[in-house]
């Protein structure tokens, strides 16, 4: 052995916790501190090569944020490389967010690190909770080769694996020991305490080695940066005289070494137990903040993004710079233990006021980029009121030529509300509710069917004016929409109608279009039957209670003897076609309990069913009032069909998946979770069965004997608990979380279709129905509309065809004046792609998803066309540029 020459690199670190059992102000100071030491002792040891600052650069926005005039020595300790920053804006949970909030994630931080000197190339992750199938995709899409993680990696026993995405592409990945990046945070300077530490701490790492380096990271959470570095280099070197021993980046430590060709690949999603806690539970704590995030995610990517890429396309408004605040803000929310849950409630609270600020910039992006679009001047309209048409705006957010039902607010004026001190004019009033219709460009009527009238407020803003404040009639409505291209617009004006608003008097518990029948049974489950195959699915949507006695890491499921139990089901017939019909169903879960909390013990419920013309599916809402603690709250949908496999969206991608035995013992120190995390989809079928949709992230589970069970609520009062069965030992610092106990209100929105053929595996198929689902087209109604401010001929429009191919994002390009486009494929094979645009565009090209160029793209058609080849299993991005005569 002594012939053989180690190189150990020690690599001195912090792992920053943003926000965790501490606030971000908390975390803050001490992170200032942190870094005005670490600034003083790279400047007082030259020798020190670097230090890594655990991969997220908003840990010097943060610190520049209170001492902006130490900037130009950040600048140059990054752009030397000594400080160690990106390729992330924040370290996020990988698998919550979107696949684009990803991609957002690595741009901001690459942005930073442009601004600031220097990005390291190394796709670091130390502390997620598991990690997505098309990570190492991304990472060599941002022009990244080397990865470095801990949590769910498969394990093998070797420090070095090429880890592929979908797509095939790999990562050369270094897989952190057991202890993590936390393995050389005990060993001392002092000789004979370092007798002591080095030799179990070397025993570990040469066990694992491929090669003759050697990864020693130093460093821990929240750990200053070692003062005595070189000494403790000097202490090592002396118990290794036939070894180097040296400091290093990480960047060093993968440039020297040398991969073995043998080295075994890893493929797909990395949430394997085994190696070191994977804490998989928490995908179902604080699982209302989840939904949010997934509701704001689809507003930015779907309808600001692309909308403000259009007005930008015809020379309106640049909104990029909002754009990019808007998304900062969102990724901040990212950072893992803020995202998955498992943080103090002040934390949680921070990330909600944080998720109200983001709702309301990206709504108001979307509202003022429709205004840019429709030509649309509330100045104009305020100065010339009887000009006013109540118009109808409607928008296709998908790229495919489509018509669908439309789902959309109309208000009608019944009295002003003057604000401010009283004046002399009197309020003027209205009417209100009356029947309409609309009526299109060509004449065309439109009739509508009204599901709702109520009262309520309305505030029209101007840009030089103050906002003109009515109380109004608000009429929920649904009606045909006329075909669009993709991404295409038209106005619909308003109308007097002779059809009344239909009333529903039927109490029966039974509604139906040309496809599916639901019929809701008398404890609240649902019975769904497909009328084309005459299959029907019984038992649907009934509610499984489970106490559970877990943290925001780890379920702890425990039956007892008086569980929460229905009460009587009382239905409603909220409204018959010819579109729509809806049913609702209200009862209460409630146990005996402590006689003196009764209310600690009962959750009220609210089902709405509802089935559109042409649709195959139930659209179906539960509205939970929560009194109860402790617990699991999930909607059992049973396919009658055992031994299926799950087929889940995930990021850009999408994976099969088999049920999971928990009682498998896998990992002395975790128990193994049935369940799974999933975005927009989870299909379970073979020539039959089940396909769950939800807006975005959700966590679900795929039983033995074929049922899908989706979690509506985790409650639960501790961040940690060490007398856990299921996960013995603390996995953070103790907190009473009363917050993550859910209390209050609500609102869960998913869709169940049945499946039959080929789409229970057709992954683009599946995508298609969530789109229709969750990205119908759009109505948008401006009250104070100016006819003459019509939509500008011709429209920009885009469409993409190619069988397979999901559209992943519409946005301004990060260069330029052009829109940026991407899809990803479902498909094993490759996939000859075509983008069309309505009007000629003057370049394409062919990027990587930070959006450096690859080739330029021949255009067909006068410029209308771009043709690409997407890869197995691969994403595409074409930046388009605005023909000259935009």
């Amino acid at each position: 052995m002594a012939s053989y020459r180690y190189t150990f690199h020690l690599i001195p670190h912090t792992h920053w916790d943003r926000e965790w059992y501490l606030t971000r102000g908390q975390f803050g100071v001490r992170l200032v501190e942190m870094i005005d030491d670490l600034v003083e002792l790279l400047e007082r040891e030259p020798g020190i090569p670097g230090f890594l600052l655990d991969g997220q650069t908003v840990l010097l926005e943060d610190y520049l944020r209170v001492r902006p005039e130490r900037e130009p020595v950040i600048r140059e300790l990054v752009s030397a490389g000594r400080i160690e920053t990106g390729p992330w804006y924040v370290l996020a949970d990988e698998q919550i967010p979107s696949g684009e909030s990803l991609i957002r994630n690595l741009l901001l931080g690459r942005n930073d690190c442009d601004r600031l000197g220097r990005r390291m190339d190394v796709l670091y992750s130390p502390d997620a909770f598991g990690h997505p199938a098309i990570l190492p995709t991304l990472a060599r899409e941002f022009g990244i080769e080397h990865a470095a993680a801990w949590r769910g990696i498969q394990p093998g026993g070797a420090d070095l694996v090429r880890w592929r995405g979908p797509d095939g592409q790999p990562v050369l990945l270094y897989h952190l020991p057991r202890d993590g990046y936390e393995i050389g945070s005990g060993l001392s300077s002092d000789p004979p305490l370092l007798r002591v530490t080095w030799q179990t701490v070397r025993d570990v790492l040469v066990s694992r080695s491929r090669g003759r380096d050697i990864a020693v990271m130093v460093g821990a959470d929240h750990h200053a940066a070692r003062q005595d570095l070189p000494a403790l280099v000097e202490a090592i070197a002396a118990l290794e005289p036939e070894h180097e021993v040296r400091l290093s980046r990480l960047e060093d430590f993968f440039r020297s070494v040398i991969p073995d060709s043998e080295l075994v690949p890893i493929d797909g999603e990395q949430r394997n137990y085994g190696h070191t806690w994977v804490l998989q539970g928490v995908h179902s704590t604080r699982v209302h903040q989840k939904r949010r995030n997934s509701r704001i995610e689809l507003w930015l990517e779907r309808f600001a993004e692309p909308l403000s890429a259009v007005a930008a396309l015809r020379g309106d408004r640049d909104r990029r710079a909002l754009l990019r605040a808007t998304w900062r803000e969102l990724v901040q929310c990212h950072f893992h233990d803020a995202i998955a849950g498992c943080a103090s409630d002040a934390v949680a609270r921070a990330i909600d006021a944080r998720f109200d600020n983001i709702e309301g910039a990206a709504r108001e992006i979307v509202r003022r980029s429709l205004e840019d679009i429709t030509g649309h001047d509330p100045d104009r309209a305020r100065g010339h009121p009887r000009e006013v048409v109540p118009s109808m705006v409607l928008w296709n957010p998908v790229a495919q030529r489509r018509r669908s039902v439309v789902f959309a607010d109309v208000t009608m004026f019944v009295r002003d509300i003057p604000v401010g001190p009283p004046g002399t004019g009197k309020p003027g009033s209205g009417p209100g509710y009356r029947a309409f219709s609309f009526e299109t460009h060509s004449g065309e009527t439109i009739p509508v069917q009204v599901l709702n009238v109520g009262g309520g407020l309305e505030r029209l803003d101007a840009k030089s004016h103050y906002p003109d404040q009515d109380e109004v009639d608000v009429v929920r409505v649904a009606f045909q929409s006329p075909e669009l291209p993709g991404l295409g617009a038209t106005v619909l004006k308003m109308q007097p109608s002779e059809i009344p608003a239909p009333v529903a008097h039927s109490r029966k518990r039974r509604i139906e279009n040309e496809l599916v029948a639901i019929e809701l049974a008398s404890n609240g489950s649902v019975t769904l039957t497909n009328k084309n195959s005459g299959r029907s699915y019984p038992g649907l949507l009934a509610l499984q209670w489970e106490a559970d006695h877990g943290d925001t890491y780890t379920p702890n499921i425990q039956t007892i003897a008086d569980p929460l139990r229905p009460g009587r089901v009382k239905v409603t017939d909220v409204t018959r076609g010819p579109l729509v019909s809806m049913i609702q169903a209200e009862w209460s879960l409630s146990g005996t309990g402590d006689r003196r909390r009764v209310s600690d013990r009962r959750i009220e419920v609210r089902l709405t069913l509802m089935v559109v013309s042409d649709e195959a599916m139930v659209r179906c809402t539960f509205e939970l009032i929560n009194r109860a603690c402790d617990q699991r709250l999930r909607a059992r949908l049973p396919t009658g069909i055992a031994g299926l496999a799950a087929y889940a969206g995930g990021q850009l991608s999408a994976a099969s998946r088999q049920p999971v035995d928990p009682s498998t013992p896998v990992s002395p120190v975790e128990s193994v979770l049935s369940t799974a995390p999933a975005h927009r989809y989870v299909a379970a079928a073979d020539t039959h069965g089940l396909g769950l949709f939800a807006p975005g992230f959700f966590e679900y589970e795929l039983t033995r004997d074929g049922d899908l069970l989706l979690t509506l609520l985790r409650s639960v009062g501790q961040l940690s608990r060490n007398d856990l069965p299921t996960r013995p030992g603390h996995a953070g610092w103790p907190t009473s979380t009363p917050l993550a106990q859910c209390q209050g209100a609500h609102t869960i929105a998913f869709a169940i279709a049945p499946l039959a053929g080929r789409s229970n595996r057709d992954g683009a198929r599946l995508h298609q129905i969530w789109e229709n689902t969750f990205l119908p087209i759009q109505g948008v109604w401006l009250r104070n509309y100016i006819p003459g401010a019509d939509l500008p001929d011709p429209n920009f429009t885009v469409e993409l065809s190619g069988d397979g191919l999901v559209v992943s994002a519409i946005k301004p390009a990060e260069q330029g004046k052009g829109v940026t486009l991407r899809c990803y494929s479902l498909r094993d094979d490759p996939v000859h792609a075509a983008w069309r645009f309505g009007i000629p565009v003057g370049s394409a090209t062919l990027c990587r998803a930070d959006e450096t160029p690859l080739e330029s793209l021949s255009l067909e058609d006068n410029g209308r066309i771009a043709k690409i080849v997407v890869p197995p299993r691969g994403v595409a991005t074409i930046v388009v540029q605005p023909a000259d005569e935009l």
